[in-house]
Formats: structure tokens, sequence, C-alpha cells
């Protein structure tokens, strides 16, 4: 990989990284806008505050944008997501693995 890649993948993973940004576009995933309460709804325990900064920062990466309807990925948000589907898979997985062995914190 080179210089330029690893710092694109730096990038999107700082990105990703902050919180709830992926529940922010996983919230998104079945392509049907939504509005600012109902985002924060279907996300959960997230603040207007932190909602409103996680949108600001989706929006400048071209991840999601603001239509009539509400909020929406964007082209490139939908092809993050679809690569993303596979976790939603191994998450599966995974988490009968830790059951089986004790190990999962339940929230």
């Amino acid at each position: 990989m080179s210089a330029k890649e690893n710092a694109a993948v730096g990038q999107l993973l700082e990105l990703l990284e902050s919180r709830y940004a992926l529940r922010v576009l996983w919230a998104l995933r079945d392509g049907h806008p939504q509005t600012f309460r109902l985002l924060q709804d279907s996300i959960g325990s997230i603040t207007p505050n932190t909602l409103n900064t996680r949108i600001k920062e989706l929006r400048a990466a071209s991840l999601m944008s603001h239509g009539d309807d509400g909020y929406m990925v964007t082209t490139l948000g939908a092809d993050l997501l679809k690569r993303l589907n596979d976790v939603q898979a191994f998450a599966g997985k995974w988490a009968a693995s830790q059951t089986k062995t004790g190990s999962v914190k339940k929230k």
C-alpha cells in the first residue's frame, strides 16, 4: 500500500472512530431519509450536540447529505455501508462465540 493510500485509510478510520459516527451511518443504511429527531431516536443515547457534530463531519466527508425529507447517505456513504455489511454477519458469529465462552459484556 502506498503512503497516499495509507494516509487515506488513516483519515477514514479517524472519522469513523469518532463517537457514534458509524452508528449514524448505520442508522441510515436502509436508504430512507430520516429527520434529525428520528435519526437521534434510531441511534439511542446520542445527545443532540454530538449528533449535530457527527452530521457536520459526515456531510463534510460526503458520506451523508440532507434533502427535503431528511438526512440520507450519499452514493459514497452507501458504498461504504455495502462494504461494512460483512461486519453484521461477523458480529452474529462473534457474539455466538462470546456467549459460549461467557465473555460477552451485556449493556
